[in-house]
Order: structure tokens, then sequence, then C-alpha cells
């Protein structure tokens, strides 16, 4: 199975390019196989890629941006859908791919625990006020944030007139 990914290599966008980019080099990271079709200098690649996107994932214009993706001929979603997939770490279904040996997703419970702890230090953060203390020689200060004191080198700032 080979992903296909359209995208817009002569896109004027960044928002676009940066989209592209992310999802090439998440796949690069996972060394998922896939080919980039690009739809700027490819009029099949366009018309092919705009038919098959489904209505209902069809912008109000009717005409889907890349990067679009697909698994071979079916329609895997969009930047926003990849970006939730991966934030769910769910990328291997989202491809409809098989995960490699070793991998473990994270079943509920983890991430419940996970999301738990997260609020939990940001509440403690919310309650600590930041404290900052002058060191005895002037030249460092000590902050405290989210429950964790570090020393950083005081610079006070030097004026020109």
């Amino acid at each position: 199975m080979v992903i296909k990914v359209f995208l817009a290599t002569s896109s004027g966008s960044t928002a676009i390019k940066k989209k592209q980019q992310d999802v090439l080099g998440f796949l690069e990271a996972l060394k998922i196989e896939y080919a980039q079709l690009d739809i700027a200098s490819n009029e099949e690649n366009r018309m092919w890629m705009r038919e098959n996107v489904p209505g209902e994932k069809k912008p109000a214009n009717g005409i889907p941006l890349p990067p679009q993706i697909f698994n071979e001929e079916n329609y895997c979603g969009d930047y926003d859908t990849f970006f939730d997939a991966k934030e769910e770490n769910s990328v291997y279904e989202f491809l409809g791919l098989t995960p490699p040996p070793g991998f473990k997703k994270m079943d509920q419970e983890e991430e419940d625990i996970q999301e738990e702890y997260v609020d939990e230090e940001y509440e403690k953060g919310e309650d600590d006020e930041a404290a900052v203390s002058e060191g005895e020689d002037n030249l460092v200060s000590e902050v405290t944030l989210l429950s964790q004191t570090v020393r950083l080198p005081w610079f006070s700032p030097i004026l020109v007139p």
C-alpha cells in the first residue's frame, strides 16, 4: 500500500507549505513510504484529487486545498484530520496501515492519566505566583514557576545616551 500525499510544490501560501512539510516530515520520521503527487504542475493529479475527496470533506467553494492524503484510492483526510490523528497517536489507523511491531498506542486509561497529570501541574502553576528573589551578589534571580525553581542570570539593561 502506498500513501499518496497530494501537494502543491509551487504554492504561494506559507500556511500550505508548512502543512505539507509537517505531513511529509512526520511520514519520513515514522519511515512510512509515500508518494508526493504535485497538483500545481500536473493537471491529472489535480483533477484526480478533486474528484476523489468526498463531498462532505470539501470546503464551501468545492475545491480542496493540499495537502490531501490517500491510501491508494482510499481517502484518509486533509491536514486537519492528519493533525488530530497525530495528536491522538493514531496516525497508523488514520492512514489505514498496520502499526510496526513494538508500536504501542496509549490506551484510554493512559491518556486519561496523562491529561490528569498535565491538568494538575497547570493548576498548581496558576496557584503559585512567580516568586522572584535576588541572589546574594545581585547577579542571579530565582524564579519559581509550576513548582520548579530555576536560577537565571540577571542582566540589568544598559542605557546608552
